[in-house]
């Protein structure tokens, strides 16, 4: 199992698809792993050398006390990175994992080609994610799972995959829970992503109740330049309720 030390945390990752593919990393959201990824793989493996982690407290990876910072999960990303050998790469983020993205494109110009934002925002209510991280701390992950999973996925999700992901949530260290969400409390995007140089799409999920369009990815879109769009049938974690189209709107893109 690869792993990858930095700044007190070890960071669990996996690479696939072809070795002599351009590089997508592809990054999860708060509250899952890289097994969010699974249904959209078999889309992507013959055309990219795919690099999925465990962002900083969830899965495999170690869940360090306090408070992370978006600039310390990008770092994270660009230490796995370096580690799986890929100097440049196209990335793709979930919720979480686009805020890291944005971060990082605008930390490594250099080393970010093209991003794709995935039911994401540049700006969040930090008064309502600093209740959340007490909750966490204080009650553990049950205290927010009923809130996180009206969120996550709608109606339309099958039972099996609402129930993995409640088990995952629940399950998770309540401390990495928390360390995320003050990366997302803190966060200090929205008057940065106009220098966000790389060609950029934006993915809103019609059925997303956190980031929907009206208010998270029409910010984007106004404030990135150059930034495209294309919307999904499918609530917050898309790659679970719309694998197949979100691959289309990813191959179509970085095509």
């Amino acid at each position: 199992m690869p792993f990858t030390d930095i700044a007190g945390a070890r960071i669990y990752w996996k690479r696939d698809g072809r070795d002599d593919g351009p590089a997508l990393v592809l990054l999860n959201s708060i509250g899952t792993d890289m097994d969010l990824w699974d249904g959209v793989l078999p889309f992507l493996r013959e055309d990219f050398v795919l690099l999925r982690m465990d962002a900083r407290g969830h899965g495999a990876s170690s869940a360090p006390p306090g408070d992370y910072s978006l600039a310390m999960l990008a770092d994270d990303v660009l230490a796995v990175a370096n580690a799986a050998g890929l100097a440049r790469f196209a990335l793709a983020g979930v919720s979480l994992g686009g805020m890291i993205g944005m971060e990082l494109a605008l930390r490594a110009p250099e080393r970010v080609i093209h991003l794709a934002l995935i039911c994401t925002s540049a700006t969040m209510d930090a008064a309502s994610w600093s209740d959340r991280i007490a909750k966490v701390r204080a009650e553990g992950m049950a205290a927010i799972a009923g809130l996180a999973m009206g969120r996550f996925l709608s109606d339309a999700a099958a039972p099996a995959i609402y129930e993995s992901v409640r088990h995952q949530l629940l399950t998770m260290e309540a401390q990495g829970y928390a360390g995320c969400g003050a990366a997302i409390r803190d966060m200090n995007l929205s008057g940065r992503i106009a220098g966000i140089a790389c060609p950029t799409l934006v993915i809103t999920g019609t059925r997303d109740t956190s980031t929907p369009l009206a208010g998270h990815g029409d910010y984007l879109l106004s404030h990135i330049p150059g930034a495209t769009h294309r919307s999904l049938t499918a609530a917050h974690l898309a790659p679970l309720e719309a694998p197949k189209a979100l691959a289309e709107a990813l191959l179509s893109f970085l095509a």
